[in-house]
């Protein structure tokens, strides 16, 4: 497989090289948690109920017949994490986020980035998303294929049929994990207003979180396309100052309610544009999420 998204990392991080040439970054996760995954160098932590893309060989095969259901040994590491991706596919993602990028793009990278960084310490890394009918998901492994593949099924699941809702991905991972993990959402504000704080509360009783905002376009000027309807808005609405000022003030206060909900429950969240300033806020969401944390 070619890595024409990790060759783009790579090319953002050199150009950037504000984290690439931080050799502190690989451990800028560290103190968030001892976190869990299977493996048989670490000391042994508890049983728990055999999910999908756990390894046959950490079956516990005794307890499983005293138990009457597929039980695995789950190891306690103090160095490793277990890194979790949930991109939100809705077809909102192919507007954009400014002049020239799609917020798909901005995701992508958002995701991508990340990745890439914790793969240089050895964390592991999976995702999972949304597709039109199903939910896609992509086993803990380490390694930069792993993040390519992760990256090129997202980036062909983003279609204007996707009507698909990020709690989709959520309420799988409620249900199907049950290890420590940092998980990273990455969606925008109507995906961030539309997850329930049942669900938010949920995920926290055992992983940690963080959010990246992919940001919309201004409505105003010419050419301006309307995903929802599939049009392109009239310029009476998009050239009208006093429209473009009561969609600001619409815009603003969608903004403040997903910013509070965040908030109240001490997730740290990053809002991104632009694929150029990714590296800058990658590096202040991961030392936001280290303060909530102390």
């Amino acid at each position: 497989m070619r890595m024409k998204y990790i060759s783009k990392i790579q090319s953002g991080l050199t150009r950037c090289s504000t984290i690439y040439t931080n050799k502190a970054t690989s451990r800028i996760l560290d103190g968030s948690y001892n976190s869990i995954y299977k493996g048989r160098s670490m000391n042994f932590d508890e049983l728990r109920e055999y999910v999908v893309g756990d390894e046959i060989k950490d079956i516990d095969w005794k307890a499983s017949a005293r138990n009457q259901r597929l039980l695995v040994k789950q190891y306690i590491a103090e160095k490793k994490h277990n890194i979790m991706l949930v991109m939100d596919t809705n077809r909102r993602m192919l507007a954009y986020s400014n002049q020239l990028q799609e917020k798909r793009e901005v995701a992508l990278m958002c995701a991508g980035t990340l990745a890439y960084l914790v793969n240089r310490n050895g964390d592991y890394v999976s995702a999972t998303y949304a597709t039109e009918k199903s939910i896609n998901h992509f086993p803990f492994k380490m390694g930069l294929m792993n993040i390519e593949e992760i990256l090129t099924h997202y980036d062909r699941k983003v279609t204007m049929e996707n009507q698909s809702n990020i709690n989709a991905p959520l309420d799988y991972i409620i249900r199907h994990f049950k290890r420590r993990m940092v998980i990273l959402v990455v969606t925008d504000i109507e995906g961030i207003r539309g997850i329930p704080d049942a669900t938010l509360k949920e995920l926290l009783t055992m992983n940690d979180i963080l959010f990246v905002n992919v940001g919309d376009a201004d409505t105003s000027g010419r050419n301006v396309y309307d995903i929802d309807s599939e049009c392109y808005l009239p310029e009476y609405f998009t050239m009208d100052k006093k429209l473009a000022k009561l969609e600001m003030t619409k815009k603003q206060a969608a903004y403040k309610e997903a910013m509070d909900k965040l908030k109240r429950f001490g997730i740290a969240s990053s809002t991104i544009h632009d694929t150029d300033e990714i590296d800058m806020k990658i590096m202040e969401l991961l030392n936001k999420h280290k303060g909530e944390k102390r």
